[in-house]
């Protein structure tokens, strides 16, 4: 049963991605994060890492719980009801067509020449300052996006989801994931005021992402490699530059992206006003064109069903 439950959501996050007016478990985990984080601060108890290890804590075990029971909850009323209440929530942990609309958006914004508007577009997705940003800087900032995003926003839940079908969890897993990850997104930076508070999320993001990071890279390499993209440079580029980054998982498909499309990513971004400093990835072969948007894009979705089809054969086998 668990296995259609994630192919029933994997068909709805393509054919309807997130609808803004629909209700989405992970804002309402953002919330309370805010909320959790205001009360926190205001504690002379829980100050510093202390506080951020306690933020952690708190807001995985509230969601956990949650969500464990009411998924018993709707079972128990109705079959039907816990089987469409798993399906949604296991839709709304995926977010490759999201990431598809939102980054298309600023491909449209570029190709209509409409800087000002892609620069606006692409605040929405990431964490640097785009207000200054040229076109090359913006295609390599939306680029990034969806290089890192394919492991974060597709590939690592998806591999949560996979461990949660063997374990007889798969939505509690992949929203101990997607917490772990909207905890990283919102306080899990080195800047103030969020350096110590964040520690801990930025910390717990990086080991959950560990494994996802490097097997996904391998795979959006095999997937460029059937989309007709340059494997040999992918393979040296994932090797010489996957830990050229801040982050320990980033480079890996960042490095991944760039040797396929024979492009240069990474450099230097200003986040909350400060200048932060990152070594380049991959080699200047070929300048960045607003193409490659589209063609990080495919990369994306070829490793989604690449993944998808490896854990419907190992639960098919199990």
């Amino acid at each position: 049963m668990g296995i259609y439950i994630l192919i029933i959501a994997v068909v709805l996050d393509y054919i309807i991605g997130d609808p803004n007016n629909w209700p989405h478990p992970i804002r309402y985990i953002g919330r309370l994060i805010t909320r959790y984080e205001k009360v926190i601060r205001k504690s002379k108890v829980l100050s510093g890492k202390k506080g951020g290890f306690v933020l952690t804590f708190a807001t995985l075990a509230t969601v956990l719980v949650i969500i464990h029971y009411l998924i018993k909850f709707t079972y128990i009323v109705r079959f039907e009801l816990g089987f469409i209440f798993s399906v949604y929530l296991i839709y709304t942990s995926i977010a490759a067509r999201c990431l598809d609309r939102e980054t298309m958006k600023v491909y449209y914004a570029l190709k209509e020449d409409n800087i000002i508007k892609a620069r606006q577009l692409l605040s929405y997705l990431v964490g640097r300052e785009t207000s200054q940003l040229q076109k090359k800087e913006i295609i390599r900032a939306t680029v990034e996006t969806i290089a890192e995003n394919t492991i974060d926003g597709v590939i690592a839940p998806l591999m949560f989801i996979g461990v949660g079908l063997v374990l007889g969890i798969p939505v509690e897993m992949a929203y101990f994931y997607k917490t772990v990850n909207t905890l990283d997104s919102m306080v899990g930076y080195i800047q103030e005021p969020y350096r110590e508070i964040g520690y801990a999320s930025a910390k717990l993001d990086d080991l959950v992402n560990y494994i996802p990071a490097r097997i996904g890279s391998l795979l959006m390499l095999i997937a460029g490699f059937l989309l007709g993209y340059d494997l040999r440079n992918g393979c040296m580029i994932l090797k010489r530059d996957k830990r050229n980054h801040k982050s320990p998982n980033s480079g890996y498909s960042e490095a991944a992206v760039a040797g396929l499309l024979n492009v240069q990513l990474g450099g230097t971004n200003i986040y909350f006003g400060q200048k932060v400093y990152k070594p380049t990835i991959g080699d200047k072969n070929r300048e960045l064109s607003i193409i490659n948007i589209k063609d990080a894009i495919k990369i994306m979705y070829a490793s989604e069903i690449l993944l998808i089809v490896i854990i419907i054969l190992i639960f098919v086998l199990l």
